[in-house]
Formats: structure tokens, sequence, C-alpha cells
């Protein structure tokens, strides 16, 4: 019989302790405003605050939108493109996590 051992090592990721204004968030992405408020709308980004005056943006949302930026940019993708893009690729990183860990367990 073998025995496992199992490590749990516990950190804070430090971009998500971030938070960025819009126009922080547009300039780190660079992307316009005006876009970033689209991806708002369209729920690509979801930031803490209620009128863009207000809105803080997360580490995470710093990543969703320079990965947003590429897809527009790089193939043309409009607002609703973008946000099918990026619901399909979360599923994809979702689906190899299964498999991982299943073919682990």
């Amino acid at each position: 019989m073998t025995q496992e051992h199992i490590t749990w090592i516990e950190g804070a990721v430090v971009e998500n302790e971030v938070h960025l204004t819009i126009v922080e968030l547009s300039h780190a992405a660079r992307t316009p405003e005006d876009l970033i408020m689209e991806w708002v709308s369209e729920g690509i980004l979801s930031p803490a605050g209620a009128t863009p005056h207000d809105w803080r943006f997360s580490g995470d949302s710093l990543k969703t939108a320079r990965t947003a930026a590429h897809l527009a940019h790089d193939l043309e993708l409009n607002t609703p493109g973008v946000a099918l893009a990026l619901n399909l690729l979360e599923e994809i990183t979702q689906l190899r996590s299964r498999l991982q860990r299943e073919n682990l367990g």
C-alpha cells in the first residue's frame, strides 16, 4: 500500500489585490475607455462601483481586458464576439482542468 502526501500551499495573488480605475485599465490594456465601457455593458468586465467614475477593476479584469483587446484587434471581433470567445476560452480552461483532475485522481 502506498502513502500519498498532500501539501497545501496558500498565498495571495498580488494582481487580484490591485484596483484600477477605468483610465488606468485603459492605459494598461491599451484600449479606449469607450470600448471598456462596452465590455462592462456586455458583461465581459465586472467592476466594483456604480458609475464609470467610481468603477474599480481587479487584476483579473486587467487580464481579461488584455485578452479581449487581443481578440478585438487581432481577430477583428465585435463586443458580442469577444464575449463569446472569452466564454469559450474559459470553458476550455475548465474542461482541461477537469480532465487533468480526473487523470490524476
